[in-house]
């Protein structure tokens, strides 16, 4: 007997393994049900309790930890992983080879690029003044860009930019935009150094990232 909830309007590529009350395809609103495709392409691993709502585009070789939540609407590349407990609001684009780790929270409007990185914990955030009367007309999340890496702990304000393989330190609270290709940490968080200068404390590689 099957152990999951797969609404109408949901394609899954082949190779799909599907845990326990994994549910796929929930409507955004009880009206909102015709009409509204969820694609999910071939070899998805997806794990005990994942909730993925309707509307969501997510490509091959996808993969979740247990109990993620995908709100509607998404645009997911190839290659992604999402870890235990993450939340990922509706309306985010996540491009191919994006790994998010556990109990990460990515809010609507934020956009992951490239073989970006989310550290466990990570706090991305959208709203300028969350209890303005207009607060919903301006939600922005960050724009993560290609190859960067979130420390575990990081919060992220709304409308910023994480340059190209940029690092940003655990714990760190990350106000404004971040540079390319540089270490900040911190709260709130300051340039440390350049990627370039990073060496590996173990003598096990010459540079890490590059």
């Amino acid at each position: 007997m099957e152990n999951f909830k797969i609404y109408p309007g949901v394609e899954i590529g082949k190779n799909a393994r599907i845990g326990d009350f994994v549910v796929i395809g929930v409507p955004a609103k009880k009206t909102q049900h015709k009409g509204i495709h969820t694609l999910i392409g071939a070899n998805a691993v997806l794990r005990s309790h994942t909730v993925i709502y309707a509307g969501n585009k997510i490509g091959n070789n996808f993969q979740t930890g247990h109990a993620v939540t995908i709100r509607e609407d998404n645009q997911i590349g190839n290659d992604v992983s999402i870890g235990t407990h993450s939340v990922v609001e509706h309306h985010v684009k996540i491009e191919n080879k994006v790994r998010i780790h556990s109990q990460a929270f990515v809010p609507e409007f934020t956009i992951l690029e490239e073989k970006c990185w989310l550290g466990p914990k990570a706090t991305l955030t959208n709203a300028l003044h969350p209890f303005c009367p207009k607060a919903k007309e301006c939600l922005k999340g960050p724009r993560i860009k290609r190859g960067a890496k979130i420390g575990a702990n990081v919060t992220i304000l709304p409308d910023l930019t994480v340059g190209e393989n940029s690092l940003v330190g655990a714990g760190s609270v990350v106000i404004n935009d971040v540079p390319a290709n540089t270490v900040v940490a911190g709260n709130p968080a300051r340039l440390v150094k350049k990627i370039k200068d990073l060496k590996c404390r173990y003598d096990l590689i010459e540079k890490p990232y590059f």
